[in-house]
């Protein structure tokens, strides 16, 4: 067995990436990383019925954008491949027939009705074990007959399967209650339990990690385990990803308390590093309650025993307030680069000064995503009302707003540059030779710019921002309409 701590992440290609899949491929690689491990990717696609096309993309995908590196899979290879389950397919029979051969597993050719009629009956609360000791000239006889049949594992059927789990402790399962689980299907293709542990041990894996639903079937592996006399891996089970809805009620993470997948949250304008660290923290407690950690800083942090049992709550209003944070932590220079898409889809090839609506933006938003709507008056001036104009506090009326729009217009006309700098002194001077405070001069200068009560960034930026020809023509407009 490996000395090395080595984890495995082995999803089924079936659709999209849930959080709880991602925290799993996180905590595997944090074990991994945090103790100098390996982690490796493999791809579980034995369930046909059950695969969905591009699946194994978004995989790939999604480890990518959070920064788990594999250091083997199917992409780079490695010393136990192949990484796909299905391309290891002449792996599996050897080893059930094997059990076979030693007494500990036997042919099972009980079709599909006889089935479903035990479960109908219900007297059993699973398989009967029928065939389990069929005289041997029987099951010569039904194999050469090409009869189909299934292979299960014997299981104790007295006493208790006791295991640790890293988190939870000792367990202990009744063997009552276990099923002769079945290992290879009549197709041929191993089943999901029994290819894991095969490949597990093949690939040294020595740290299994899952969601704690499988804590119950975790005897099945460690019979499989004891069964080909193989050294069984450290268990850790984590605990459940709970929602709440609107009432407070809390139940396990669904598509009805919001958005569940990574590719979701990312649409909704969550960063990649802000969902890493959110769920990072979810069945996680670092040892100095600090909260936020790059995935470097993660590594370095984790440890096993900061794992928690009791469930966790996925709280959107958390990760939103993560995402703020992360993004005033930003240079500026960053944060322009991650929001030019969405400038773009308001400035389409017009370049104004970044750095200015950067500064108006970045202190303010708390998802990216929120940027079009917050400066959608920058593409279009917005219709609007003239009762705008008046505000007590800035002592702005419908008599009062014209003639600050006037003078405005003429002191910015004659301005020599159009920057933050200079519009702004031009005004300022220009409040001073008015004897008017700031506000009632650049409240109608606002609203005439923009066209709406709020808007981030006082009138000087947003001047600034429409450029001088679009910057008077919509003074213009709203010194037309309150003359009107």
């Amino acid at each position: 067995m490996a000395t090395t701590v080595r984890t495995r992440f082995a999803p089924s290609p079936t659709g999209f990436m849930h959080v709880g899949n991602l925290r799993t491929a996180l905590y595997e690689y944090l074990i991994a990383k945090s103790q100098g491990g390996q982690f490796v990717l493999r791809i579980e696609d034995t369930d046909r019925e059950r695969l969905v096309e591009g699946a194994v993309d978004v995989i790939y995908n999604t480890l990518e954008q959070v920064g788990l590196r594999h250091d083997e899979g199917p992409d780079i290879g490695g010393p136990y491949g192949p990484y796909v389950q299905s391309e290891r397919m002449d792996l599996y029979r050897p080893y059930a027939e094997q059990l076979v051969k030693e007494g500990k597993a036997y042919y099972c050719f009980c079709d599909k009705e006889r089935l479903e009629s035990l479960h109908q009956e219900g007297e059993f609360g699973g398989y009967d074990r029928h065939c389990r000791d069929l005289p041997q000239e029987e099951v010569e006889r039904l194999l050469s007959e090409g009869k189909p049949y299934v292979i299960r594992q014997k299981m104790p059927t007295e006493g208790s399967t006791t295991f640790v789990d890293a988190v939870y402790g000792e367990i202990t399962i009744e063997n009552s209650e276990l099923e002769d689980q079945i290992l290879l299907k009549s197709d041929g293709y191993p089943t999901y339990n029994f290819a894991n542990v095969i490949d597990d041990h093949l690939m040294y894996i020595t740290h299994v990690v899952r969601g704690c639903e499988y804590l119950t079937s975790t005897p099945k592996y460690n019979l499989l385990y004891e069964a080909f006399g193989w050294e069984v891996p450290t268990y850790i089970h984590l605990p459940l990803i709970m929602g709440k809805d609107e009432d407070g009620n809390v139940s396990k993470l669904s598509k009805r308390h919001g958005a569940t997948g990574f590719d979701d949250l990312v649409q909704e304008g969550y960063l990649p590093e802000v969902i890493t660290n959110y769920i990072a923290l979810l069945g996680w407690c670092p040892k100095d309650n600090r909260e936020m950690f790059t995935l470097e800083e993660l590594c370095e942090n984790f440890s096993i025993d900061g794992i928690s049992k009791s469930p966790s709550v996925f709280d959107y209003d958390k990760l939103t307030w993560f995402n703020g944070e992360y993004l005033r932590a930003m240079t500026p220079e960053e944060f322009t680069a991650r929001a030019m898409p969405y400038y773009r889809e308001i400035f389409g090839e017009r370049d104004p000064d970044w750095n200015v609506l950067t500064g108006v933006l970045q202190p303010r938003v708390t998802k990216l995503k929120e940027i079009p709507e917050l400066i959608g008056f920058f593409k279009a001036l917005p219709d609007y009302e003239t009762d705008l104009f008046v505000n007590k506090k800035s002592k702005t009326n419908l008599e009062n707003s014209p003639a600050m729009l006037e003078a405005a217009i003429t002191a910015l006309e004659g301005c020599d540059s159009w920057t933050v700098e200079t519009v702004h002194d031009t005004l300022m001077d220009l409040a001073q030779s008015l004897a008017v405070k700031n506000g009632t001069l650049l409240w109608p200068v606002r609203i005439a710019a923009a066209g709406q009560k709020v808007t981030p960034g006082g009138a000087i930026e947003i001047l600034v921002l429409l450029g001088r020809e679009e910057a008077l023509r919509r003074l213009r407009l709203g010194l037309q309409k309150l003359t009107a």
